[in-house]
């Protein structure tokens, strides 16, 4: 009990370390599902997961199927619930956008839209901390067809939970003793996953000056 009101939200190996495989479904349910996820750490934890099944010797011992289960089951669940949440109650977003985080989510959610239309601001969000909580609820809001949304929500929640799971393991298999850096790694990780939004953003760049000119 002790241990659990000890925890700290914010950090990755605290969660593995207190609810192991089912932390990570809950987890990724709760920010890509609820709004009062925003502040959870989806990148680190999916990254941390895959690093600790490949490298847990005496530590937290995980096991890489059932991580990538627990992570996609989340991911994927938790997007479709904020999308129905949205649909329902499109307008109940604008109660949350006095948080500061959560209303510059919401803004750079919107531009995606505008800036891609569905399917690529849908896949893109995935790899954008806060941006993926609003933008599921705001995608049901806006009266995204349900069969596009489904479909470009489980390419990208796929890709993503995937893609980090596997990252962190490759890591930690052809570098032992890498889990006792954690943190620089995490935060080198977390920089590589908005590597996919940012080539898009200079490609949409690129496009707009080539039909300006």
């Amino acid at each position: 009990m002790t241990d659990v009101l000890a925890l700290n939200p914010l950090s990755a190996d605290d969660l593995l370390a207190s609810f192991g495989t089912l932390g990570i479904l809950v987890v990724l349910f709760a920010e890509t599902g609820l709004l009062i996820g925003f502040f959870l750490p989806g990148d680190s934890l999916l990254f941390t997961a895959g690093l600790l099944c490949a490298s847990s010797a005496g530590r937290l011992q995980l096991s890489l199927p059932w991580v990538l289960i627990a992570a996609a089951g989340g991911a994927l669940l938790g997007a479709q619930v904020g999308f129905v949440i949205g649909r329902r109650a499109g307008k109940a977003l604008d109660a949350h956008a006095d948080r500061p985080r959560l209303a510059a989510g919401l803004r750079r959610a919107e531009d995606l839209f505008t800036r891609y239309g569905p399917p690529k601001a849908i896949m893109l969000a995935r790899f954008v901390p806060v941006v993926r909580t609003v933008l599921n609820p705001l995608a049901g809001a806006l009266r995204t067809p349900t069969v596009t949304f489904v479909v470009w929500q489980c390419v990208g929640g796929l890709v993503w939970t995937v893609g980090l799971v596997l990252a962190g393991y490759a890591l930690g298999a052809f570098i032992p003793g890498i889990d006792g850096y954690l943190l620089p790694v995490i935060a080198v990780i977390v920089v590589i996953s908005l590597i996919p939004l940012a080539l898009e953003i200079i490609r949409e760049r690129r496009r707009g000056t080539r039909s300006a000119g």
